[in-house]
């Protein structure tokens, strides 16, 4: 694989078009307008997919997509689920558990990177990517269950413990991750 430098590709330009979309999926919340924000939510996620499709099969990598790409992500899904908490459609308790959980990992990644002397790992872990596709698929749920016209019901509740359980664990697990990587930096000096 060949990661070119800071380059603006059509991959890159695809992931900045999903940061784009925050904005507007915001604004769709905060209006009540749940259908349209569900079609802003599935756009992105479809971005997504086919930015990292053109980034793999056409050899379009660079490390401008390897930053923006997740970081698009983050900033989408953080803000839909904090939006939604305003709204009052996802417990608060829950918005501040996936918030946290994201800032942790963003600085437990940085505090990483600036002390480890041994290689680093950058990849997401697979509990991390169970626990994408849990948030994803509330927050998916919800906006389709509000454009509905629906009320909250057993769904948000398996899925609200399935984004804890997920959330929680994948936390821990980068936590322990952490650890091992600074006790093998302290022993290698």
């Amino acid at each position: 694989m060949v990661m070119r430098g800071f380059g603006l590709n059509l991959p890159n330009l695809i992931s900045l078009g999903r940061l784009l979309l925050v904005p507007l999926a915001i604004s769709l919340i905060l209006d009540g307008r749940y259908w349209g924000a569900f079609w802003v939510f599935v756009v992105a996620g479809i971005s997504d997919a086919l930015d990292g499709f053109i980034a793999k099969h056409f050899d379009r990598r660079t490390r401008l997509g390897a930053l923006l790409d997740p970081l698009a992500d983050k900033v989408l899904l953080v803000s839909v689920y904090v939006t939604l908490g305003i709204a009052g459609q996802i417990w608060a308790w829950l918005v501040v558990l996936v918030v946290f959980r994201d800032v942790m990992i963003i600085g437990g990644f940085l505090l990483i990177q600036a002390l480890a002397e041994l290689p680093k790992p950058t990849h997401p872990l697979f509990i991390s990517k169970v626990n994408t596709g849990v948030q994803v698929a509330m927050v998916g749920y919800v906006l389709a269950r509000r454009g509905l016209g629906a009320e909250a019901g057993f769904l948000d509740f398996l899925l609200g413990i399935g984004v804890a359980v997920t959330t929680v664990g994948s936390g821990l697990t980068y936590l322990v991750r952490w650890a091992r990587i600074l006790a093998r930096s302290e022993q290698a000096l």
